[in-house]
């Protein structure tokens, strides 16, 4: 199945979580990273914990967006949902296929630990998110088939390198996140895997939206990030 629509739904909130199961998105991903103040995050991981336990086969659709491999925050963050493993964990800040390949080996670790299907939890990496991991696009056509696509973030790259702005006055990416975008492009048909666009922050404009979803369909990707509900349809 290819996916199309993949929403982002804060893992701190029991209100969204629950709304979240009616939403037709194909893919769900509970947010424990950048929705999520540091403080709340124990209580994001115990309901994200509950929440995969209680879907059952439809857990294939519900993945986790991770924080960083290897902070304290993201090995608590395994520790605690791959008891009852998502779907796919969405990996942010990623440097390189050799990121991938290191939590794919962690996930194996904790499938054969709960006696769940080792290699069934998918990875889809974020992989524009500091200026070095822009050279390394092309890195993961190794990662063998957890890899499940590619997707690109343009606030923490600008972020990252100290920009004032990422898009021009007519709205569109500037030239640095236009070649961040296309890198990612080119690198997941490289791998042979989904292109994955970035999210349309702005959830009110619907023909904003619809247009950025055509271009993108135009250019080779194959699904979109979401951030509200309401953008799932389009």
């Amino acid at each position: 199945m290819t996916a199309r629509s993949w929403l982002f739904v804060p893992a701190d909130s029991e209100r969204k979580l629950a709304k979240a199961e009616s939403v037709p998105a194909d893919i769900l991903i509970l947010d424990l990273e950048d929705s999520v103040m540091p403080a709340n995050k124990p209580q994001a991981r115990a309901l994200v914990a509950e929440f995969l336990q209680g879907r059952g086969e439809d857990r294939s659709r519900t993945w986790v967006r991770m924080n960083p491999l290897g902070s304290p925050d993201g090995n608590a963050d395994l520790s605690a949902v791959m008891r009852t493993p998502p779907g796919g964990i969405v990996l942010p800040k990623s440097g390189s296929g050799e990121d991938v390949e290191s939590l794919g080996y962690r996930l194996g670790t904790y499938e054969a630990e709960h006696e769940h299907q080792v290699g069934s939890t998918r990875i889809l990496p974020i992989a524009t998110e500091t200026a070095a991991a822009l050279f390394q696009l092309d890195s993961y056509s190794s990662c063998g088939p957890r890899l499940a696509g590619l997707t690109w973030g343009a606030e923490d790259l600008a972020a990252a390198i100290g920009a004032s702005a990422n898009r021009g006055e007519n709205g569109d990416w500037t030239a640095p996140y236009q070649l961040a975008r296309s890198l990612c492009l080119f690198g997941a048909h490289t791998a042979n895997v989904q292109a994955v666009d970035t999210i349309y922050a702005d959830f009110r404009d619907m023909a904003g939206l619809d247009k950025s979803c055509a271009i993108a369909r135009r250019d080779g990707f194959t699904g979109k990030l979401a951030i509200h509900p309401a953008q799932v349809e389009t």
